[in-house]
């Protein structure tokens, strides 16, 4: 019998391509950060005094939480994989919709820790940014960007597993098919990578 036009055919031939690419695409994002990270790390060593100060201002116990709570997604976004490749669709589907609340939660709690800030005035163009040392204006103005940037890449990745959710509810993602869902966890541990340098390069750092 001829298997060339069977669905399980196309999936096998194209699984290497399609996590292939999605690594290559990682390495981009890795690049981008990477080179804010380095950015950072040149003006902190010019400015260690400014840096430290305005690393004081952040709220540490909520960015402590947004990282067990990325940590806890990435735990639920691997188990989804192992749940599908072992044919537990509801597990799979739970687990996905699970890791999309812990999105929304990181999402809600830099909103409020953002929301205080703007409160007291420190935010990009503000008077009070203005006002203070050029190396602590500095800090807030990286904080902003590269927190800003990474908060993107959480929004994207929640819309991404909400498309992985959709696919698993209809067949798409099963047993036999799960290279999306495999990507789409990648990205998701990539953000989590990312929160796991921000974290203590803004907030522990004094």
């Amino acid at each position: 019998m001829n298997t060339n036009n069977s669905p399980s055919a196309h999936v096998h031939r194209d699984d290497e391509a399609q996590k292939m690419g999605m690594w290559f695409f990682l390495f981009t994002e890795l690049l981008l950060f990477g080179g804010l990270f380095l950015v950072y790390s040149i003006y902190r060593f010019k400015n260690p005094d400014a840096f430290a100060h305005g690393a004081k201002e952040l709220n540490v116990v909520l960015g402590a939480i947004n990282t067990i709570v990325l940590l806890t997604s990435s735990l639920t976004a691997a188990l989804s994989i192992t749940a599908i490749q072992k044919g537990q669709k509801k597990l799979a589907l739970g687990l996905v919709l699970f890791t999309i609340f812990c999105a929304l939660i990181f999402l809600v709690n830099k909103y409020f820790e953002w929301g205080h800030k703007f409160e007291i005035g420190i935010y990009p163009g503000s008077d009070l940014l203005r006002a203070i040392p050029r190396g602590e204006a500095l800090f807030f103005v990286l904080y902003y960007f590269m927190t800003g940037l990474h908060a993107i890449h959480v929004i994207v990745g929640a819309i991404i597993l909400g498309f992985m959710a959709r696919y698993i509810q209809t067949g798409l993602i099963n047993s036999d098919y799960y290279v999306l869902l495999e990507n789409g966890a990648l990205y998701w541990h990539l953000v989590d990578l990312i929160w796991i340098f921000l974290f203590p390069l803004l907030y522990l750092i004094h």
